[in-house]
């Protein structure tokens, strides 16, 4: 029997549209012997379409079009099974859509990867790959991860965190940036991927510059020190919070000091094949220590904060010194990281296979939890109705 599979992708979020294109590649690679596969596209403004063509890449030139020819769809549990509906059935047609199985959000960006679509279908109880609630947050946030990750004696940055934008204003607190962090620095939007918002500072001009351009896509902003000779280097990771195991290292290849949005999903390809496009060398041309050590940093990581399904972490070594420092985790990586499986010998059907596994393994075990028990509590429980109630 077929597991039926809800591909989720889209959302309100800058990474949108990258979202679509990692979600349709990996519906590609799903095995239609083993998997029903439905798309589900999250519009924008956070509406969900079925429909046919919600699965062709081509119609995504032209959204308008493609959203009039689909229908809207939620979530919801008919006869106590997870299943997606329409939220206005056409006359003589029942609202059901499918039963599903398990979801695989293909999300990417802050309002879905953040935690809130693991959030979304984990009221509804829907089985889903990737990471819980609480490891998609922290993954999300830059700042966070970086003191959990600075706990378990993971090499990090040192970093200064700016909540409001006015911060620049004041000469002083310039003054205390400068001297904790020093020329050049990288600012950051706290919760965001895609080397979006990022930029450069060499001097407090472009720093005042940098940090409004930040402030545009998060409300809070990091800024940390720039490594002048530096090699980015990644790698992936697959399991659960109780056992995982590490990809090969890549480096990937930009034509900007920091990888840049169009370094990652240009490449020359327009975009159309996500970060597969991206010019990097698989095995990354760095020392076997260098390798161990940061194959080693990802899965300690990952472990850390308790991810789930496939997870890429990012690495900067300073080549000036050899320094080894974790950058960030993404938890649901542009394209799935699938190149740097296929790289160790896991093609991409056997990399979904297993992370579909994964997700219907943490569903049995949470329903060994009790979340719920029997109470008379209600039953003498008086309220007196609105009667002199404020």
């Amino acid at each position: 029997m077929k597991i039926t599979v809800a591909l989720l992708f889209g959302g309100k979020s800058v990474e949108h549209e990258i979202s679509i294109i990692s979600a349709l590649q990996a519906a590609q690679s799903l095995s239609r012997e083993k998997y029903d596969v439905l798309p589900v596209y999250i519009s924008k403004s956070g509406e969900m379409y079925c429909g046919e063509k919600i699965g062709d890449i081509e119609a995504y030139k032209d959204i308008k079009s493609l959203l009039s020819q689909s229908y809207r769809v939620t979530f919801a549990r008919m006869d106590n099974r997870p299943a997606v509906i329409r939220t206005e059935p056409k006359m003589f047609k029942k609202p059901l859509v499918s039963y599903i199985d398990v979801a695989l959000p293909v999300v990417h960006g802050t309002n879905v990867e953040d935690g809130t679509v693991a959030g979304y279908l984990n009221m509804i109880g829907v089985p889903f790959a990737g990471c819980d609630i609480l490891s998609a947050a922290l993954s999300m946030d830059k700042y966070d991860m970086k003191l959990i990750f600075k706990a378990a004696g993971i090499p990090v940055l040192d970093c200064v965190l700016l909540d409001r934008p006015e911060t620049v204003d004041d000469d002083n607190e310039i003054e205390k940036i400068e001297k904790k962090i020093g020329y050049p620095m990288i600012v950051k939007p706290v919760n965001l991927g895609s080397s979006v918002g990022i930029s450069k500072a060499d001097d407090r001009e472009k720093l005042v510059e940098a940090v409004g351009e930040a402030f545009m896509y998060a409300k809070k902003v990091l800024i940390e020190r720039a490594i002048v000779e530096l090699i980015e280097v990644n790698c992936a990771v697959l399991g659960n919070e109780k056992r995982a195991s590490a990809s090969v290292c890549e480096r990937p290849v930009g034509s900007d000091e920091i990888l840049s949005y169009e370094d990652k999903y240009m490449g020359g390809s327009k975009g159309s094949k996500g970060m597969a496009s991206t010019k990097r060398i698989i095995p990354a041309d760095i020392t076997d220590e260098q390798t161990k050590a940061i194959q080693d940093y990802a899965v300690r990581a990952f472990l850390a904060l308790g991810c789930s399904g496939v997870s890429r972490i990012d690495f900067m070594i300073d080549k000036s010194s050899g320094e080894i420092f974790l950058n960030e985790i993404n938890s649901i990586p542009g394209s799935l990281a699938f190149y740097l499986w296929e790289a160790a010998g896991k093609s991409y059907p056997e990399l979904l296979d297993e992370m579909i596994s994964i997700a219907l393994e943490r569903d049995r075990e949470q329903k060994k939890i009790t979340y719920a028990f029997d109470t008379n509590v209600l039953s003498g429980i008086h309220l007196g109705g609105t009667k002199g109630a404020k």
